[in-house]
């Protein structure tokens, strides 16, 4: 039977999922990631291989897992900047743009860009949840009038979420770029939403 690392059957869960997040860090600073095979996944976490197919049947499926989790503070982080209600709409997406751009450095996150990466569509998946997060700023902001009326908000959160991406993108090949990749998301994605003077 294999040995239990924490105190309680869910600590050795979140210890082994933090060790597995770990080890394809490292493993990615070494190698290219089609190379990276669930044996390398194993000696490096000090698991048997079996084991850790019960984390992830293959490893696509594995890096579906860890991009979820790797996702779920950055959720976190974004919620509670939506929530503070008494700031301005623009103050919030400014963060909320800064706080999503860094959860992109960590390479796990870099992860979900690749084809193999097919995360979930629905409740699990902690980045459609911050789309939502943005589009009740976005809301916020239409109705206060610090923003124009976009019409369709869950479209135009979408459109932006692709300057997002790209952004995440630089930062994944570039990560020198972060701080004037968030810059010029932060113009882009804020001067398509201002609010525009009458002629």
């Amino acid at each position: 039977m294999p040995r239990i690392r924490g105190a309680s059957i869910e600590e050795h869960h979140e210890m082994v999922w933090a060790g597995l997040a770990e080890a394809m860090r490292g493993l990615l600073l070494e190698r290219d990631y089609d190379s990276i095979t669930m044996g390398h996944i194993a000696a490096r976490t000090g698991l048997a291989r079996n084991t850790l197919y019960n984390y992830g049947a293959d490893k696509s499926a594995l890096v579906v897992a860890l991009t979820q989790r790797a996702g779920r503070p950055a959720l976190d982080r974004v919620a509670a900047i939506a929530a503070r209600s008494g700031d301005p709409a623009a103050a919030r997406l400014r963060d909320i743009i800064e706080a999503v751009l860094e959860a992109f450095t960590d390479p796990v996150m870099q992860l979900m860009f690749r084809p193999v990466a097919e995360v979930p569509k629905g409740p699990d998946n902690p980045f459609l949840a911050i789309v939502v997060e943005v589009e009740h700023v976005v809301r916020d902001g239409v109705a206060g009038g610090e923003f124009r009326d976009v019409g369709d908000v869950r479209l135009t959160v979408e459109l932006l979420s692709g300057v997002m991406r790209a952004g995440a993108e630089r930062i994944g090949r570039d990560p020198a770029a972060f701080a004037d990749t968030v810059g010029a998301a932060r113009e882009m994605i804020l001067a398509s939403l201002a609010a525009r003077s009458a002629p």
